[in-house]
């Protein structure tokens, strides 16, 4: 007797936590992202447990509940009380249901193998409907934060780990929004383990890395998506490698060049070079009127690239532009950390006074 009444009690509480996490799950799909189908789907799971349980006296299931004497509610990990974002909660609350089907199943075969069996198809839909999920969020929340970004920031690979993780850690902190990882001069082996310790530093700080050129490497350091040139891969290609939840970002030279790279499916594009550059040698530059231009027609996230420090900020902005990416402007500057901090804040002004006030969800 003691033993079915813990059967019970194990199934009761399994049961309230799938359904409470498939509950959380429905409602990310139909309110954080206004998906139908994935709200209906969760819906549908949850009602087919639901009805799955109904094998089960539910007098007995209440009956074998004792939340006082639970032990487990006095054992809480600090990370259940903290959630970076819509991302993290679907996250937690797909592996909350997962793991809670698995116990349902299995205890099920004790009592009943019949709805032991409609558990496990449910469990495998289940497993389906969360990942869908979370590559949607995922990708929503990339493109959010996108939106919001402003600076954007060329790095290389640096002589070490250590000095790359040290070098992106203090970009971050002083305001970078996107950082991109370009250099040609290492090893693949060498650039994935950068590309993997900046995604790691960019993620963790809700900030966007993006891997130059090689939509390879970006794929398998889970980066945030790639950029590419004009000579490189091109925009519809770099698409099939990496799918629909990651950033394609395409230089742009011409308002031509822009419009080519909407029609591709490019996220973002980098307009220029607008100046003479440090770092890239170039026989023409587009100056300010192709920014002129870019920022009347082209309705995706535009940075204006090439030659850019703080003191032409101000024509860039007078062209409609409140997004730069930069590199010898900040790493050249005898205090890196405060000269970023102070054209993102220059940037975020204009921004405010610039940018629609439409979001992505």
């Amino acid at each position: 007797m003691e033993e079915h009444n813990s059967v019970y009690r194990i199934l009761d509480a399994s049961f309230n936590r799938a359904s409470e996490g498939l509950r959380t799950l429905e409602e990310a799909g139909r309110f954080a992202l206004n998906h139908s189908e994935l709200a209906s789907e969760f819906k549908e799971l949850r009602h087919g447990l639901a009805s799955s349980m109904e094998a089960l006296p539910r007098a007995e299931l209440i009956r074998s509940r004792d939340t006082t004497s639970d032990v487990g509610t006095e054992i809480q990990a600090g990370s259940e009380y903290r959630r970076q974002s819509i991302e993290s909660v679907v996250i937690a609350a797909a592996s909350r249901v997962q793991q809670s089907m698995r116990v349902l199943e299995e205890y099920m075969k004790v009592i009943d193998a019949e709805p032991a069996r409609k558990l496990e198809r449910i469990r495998y839909r289940i497993y389906t409907a969360c990942a869908n999920l979370e590559l949607k969020v995922r990708s929503n929340q990339i493109q959010q934060r996108l939106a919001d970004s402003h600076l954007y920031l060329l790095l290389d690979a640096a002589d070490s780990d250590l000095e790359f993780e040290r070098r992106m850690t203090d970009l971050i902190d002083s305001g970078v929004d996107i950082v991109q990882l370009r250099d040609r001069s290492v090893s693949d082996r060498t650039l994935l383990r950068r590309a993997r310790i900046g995604v790691r530093i960019a993620r963790d700080a809700g900030k966007l890395f993006i891997v130059n050129d090689r939509a390879d490497l970006a794929l398998a350091a889970d980066a945030d998506g790639v950029h590419v040139g004009q000579e490189e891969l091109p925009a519809i290609d770099a698409r099939r490698i990496l799918g629909s939840d990651r950033i394609i970002g395409v230089s742009t030279h011409s308002l031509e060049e822009a419009k080519q790279a909407v029609a591709d499916g490019a996220d973002y594009i980098g307009c220029g070079p607008v100046f003479p550059s440090h770092t890239k040698a170039f026989k023409h530059f587009v100056g300010v009127d192709m920014l002129r231009e870019v920022a009347a027609m082209i309705q995706i996230p535009s940075f204006a690239i090439g030659g850019i420090d703080s003191s032409k900020l101000e024509q860039i902005i007078d062209s409609g532009f409140y997004r730069v990416a930069v590199s010898n402007a900040v790493h050249a500057a005898p205090h890196p950390m405060k000269t970023a901090n102070e054209i993102k804040q220059v940037l975020e002004e204009a921004a405010s006074r610039l940018s629609p006030t439409s979001k992505v969800v």
